[in-house]
Protein backbone atom coordinates (compact mmCIF):
# COMPACT_ATOMS: atom_id res chain seq x y z
CA UNK A 1 0.00 0.00 0.00
CA UNK A 2 1.17 3.48 -0.82
CA UNK A 3 0.15 6.83 0.67
CA UNK A 4 0.80 9.70 -1.72
CA UNK A 5 -0.50 13.08 -2.78
CA UNK A 6 -3.42 12.83 -5.19
CA UNK A 7 -2.98 13.44 -8.90
CA UNK A 8 -5.69 14.63 -11.26
CA UNK A 9 -6.50 11.18 -12.63
CA UNK A 10 -7.44 10.10 -9.06
CA UNK A 11 -10.45 12.43 -8.94
CA UNK A 12 -13.17 9.98 -10.08
CA UNK A 13 -12.10 7.49 -7.40
CA UNK A 14 -11.79 10.24 -4.77
CA UNK A 15 -15.38 11.25 -5.53
CA UNK A 16 -16.50 7.63 -5.02
CA UNK A 17 -14.64 7.60 -1.68
CA UNK A 18 -16.36 10.88 -0.72
CA UNK A 19 -19.71 9.21 -1.42
CA UNK A 20 -18.78 6.22 0.76
CA UNK A 21 -17.52 8.58 3.48
CA UNK A 22 -20.79 10.53 3.46
CA UNK A 23 -22.81 7.31 3.68
CA UNK A 24 -20.64 6.16 6.60
CA UNK A 25 -21.29 9.46 8.41
CA UNK A 26 -25.01 9.26 7.61
CA UNK A 27 -24.85 12.43 5.51
CA UNK A 28 -26.06 13.44 2.08
CA UNK A 29 -23.63 13.75 -0.80
CA UNK A 30 -24.26 14.94 -4.33
CA UNK A 31 -21.40 14.13 -6.73
CA UNK A 32 -22.69 16.63 -9.33
CA UNK A 33 -19.94 19.03 -10.48
CA UNK A 34 -17.50 17.69 -7.87
CA UNK A 35 -14.92 16.68 -10.49
CA UNK A 36 -14.59 20.25 -11.78
CA UNK A 37 -14.72 21.88 -8.36
CA UNK A 38 -12.21 19.57 -6.71
CA UNK A 39 -9.90 19.89 -9.68
CA UNK A 40 -9.98 23.66 -9.27
CA UNK A 41 -9.16 23.52 -5.56
CA UNK A 42 -6.56 20.73 -5.74
CA UNK A 43 -4.69 21.20 -9.01
CA UNK A 44 -4.39 24.91 -9.78
CA UNK A 45 -1.18 26.92 -9.46
CA UNK A 46 -1.82 27.75 -5.78
CA UNK A 47 -4.25 25.08 -4.53
CA UNK A 48 -6.01 25.72 -1.23
CA UNK A 49 -6.71 22.03 -0.62
CA UNK A 50 -4.27 19.14 -0.25
CA UNK A 51 -5.28 15.52 -0.69
CA UNK A 52 -3.49 12.33 0.30
CA UNK A 53 -4.72 9.03 -1.12
CA UNK A 54 -4.08 5.45 -0.10
CA UNK A 55 -3.52 3.17 -3.07
CA UNK A 56 -3.56 -0.62 -3.01
CA UNK A 57 -3.27 -2.71 -6.20
CA UNK A 58 -3.98 0.34 -8.40
CA UNK A 59 -7.16 1.12 -6.44
CA UNK A 60 -7.78 3.97 -4.02
CA UNK A 61 -8.95 2.70 -0.64
CA UNK A 62 -8.78 5.92 1.36
CA UNK A 63 -8.14 9.63 1.32
CA UNK A 64 -7.52 12.64 3.52
CA UNK A 65 -8.02 16.28 2.65
CA UNK A 66 -6.58 19.19 4.59
CA UNK A 67 -5.69 22.87 4.32
CA UNK A 68 -3.63 25.52 6.04
CA UNK A 69 -5.70 27.99 8.06
CA UNK A 70 -5.07 30.87 10.44
CA UNK A 71 -6.16 31.11 14.10
CA UNK A 72 -6.72 34.58 15.49
CA UNK A 73 -6.60 33.24 19.06
CA UNK A 74 -3.25 31.56 18.49
CA UNK A 75 -2.03 34.26 16.07
CA UNK A 76 -0.62 31.47 13.94
CA UNK A 77 -1.32 28.89 11.29
CA UNK A 78 -2.68 25.38 11.77
CA UNK A 79 -3.80 22.51 9.55
CA UNK A 80 -7.51 21.80 9.28
CA UNK A 81 -8.13 18.14 8.48
CA UNK A 82 -11.37 18.20 6.52
CA UNK A 83 -11.73 14.49 5.75
CA UNK A 84 -10.00 11.25 6.66
CA UNK A 85 -11.61 8.11 5.33
CA UNK A 86 -10.43 4.55 4.84
CA UNK A 87 -12.69 1.86 3.45
CA UNK A 88 -13.79 -0.72 5.98
CA UNK A 89 -11.33 -3.44 4.98
CA UNK A 90 -8.31 -1.13 5.29
CA UNK A 91 -9.01 0.16 8.82
CA UNK A 92 -6.92 -0.99 11.77
CA UNK A 93 -3.74 -1.50 9.73
CA UNK A 94 -1.83 1.63 10.73
CA UNK A 95 -2.80 3.62 7.63
CA UNK A 96 -4.64 6.32 9.58
CA UNK A 97 -1.62 6.88 11.80
CA UNK A 98 0.66 7.06 8.75
CA UNK A 99 -1.66 9.60 7.11
CA UNK A 100 -1.68 11.73 10.25
CA UNK A 101 2.12 11.59 10.42
CA UNK A 102 2.34 12.81 6.82
CA UNK A 103 -0.08 15.64 7.57
CA UNK A 104 1.94 16.56 10.68
CA UNK A 105 5.13 16.67 8.57
CA UNK A 106 3.41 18.89 6.02
CA UNK A 107 2.12 21.18 8.78
CA UNK A 108 5.57 21.45 10.29
CA UNK A 109 7.02 22.40 6.89
CA UNK A 110 4.36 25.15 6.68
CA UNK A 111 5.12 26.48 10.20
CA UNK A 112 1.77 25.33 11.58
CA UNK A 113 1.34 24.74 15.29
CA UNK A 114 -1.29 21.98 15.31
CA UNK A 115 -3.97 20.04 13.43
CA UNK A 116 -7.69 20.47 14.05
CA UNK A 117 -10.51 18.18 12.90
CA UNK A 118 -13.89 16.86 13.89
CA UNK A 119 -15.78 13.59 13.74
CA UNK A 120 -19.39 12.69 14.48
CA UNK A 121 -19.93 11.78 18.13
CA UNK A 122 -21.31 8.37 17.09
CA UNK A 123 -18.06 7.41 15.32
CA UNK A 124 -16.62 5.69 18.38
CA UNK A 125 -13.84 3.85 16.53
CA UNK A 126 -12.55 7.11 15.06
CA UNK A 127 -12.71 8.79 18.46
CA UNK A 128 -10.72 5.91 19.99
CA UNK A 129 -8.17 6.18 17.17
CA UNK A 130 -7.77 9.94 17.58
CA UNK A 131 -7.32 9.62 21.34
CA UNK A 132 -4.79 6.81 20.81
CA UNK A 133 -2.60 9.02 18.59
CA UNK A 134 -2.69 11.86 21.13
CA UNK A 135 -5.65 13.89 19.93
CA UNK A 136 -7.56 15.95 22.47
CA UNK A 137 -11.28 16.60 22.24
CA UNK A 138 -13.13 19.89 22.73
CA UNK A 139 -16.88 19.95 23.14
CA UNK A 140 -18.43 22.34 20.65
CA UNK A 141 -21.47 22.33 18.47
CA UNK A 142 -20.96 22.80 14.74
CA UNK A 143 -23.48 25.06 13.02
CA UNK A 144 -24.29 25.53 9.34
CA UNK A 145 -25.81 28.61 7.75
CA UNK A 146 -26.78 28.48 4.10
CA UNK A 147 -25.77 31.41 1.94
Amino acid sequence: MEIRFAIEKDLPEIIKLCQAHAEFEQANYNPKNKLEALSQFLFTKNPILKCLVVENNNMLIGYATFMKQFSTWDAGFYIYLDCLYLNETSRGKGLGKSIMEMIKAYGKSENCTHIQWQTPNFNEKAIQFYLKIGGKSKSKERFFLDI
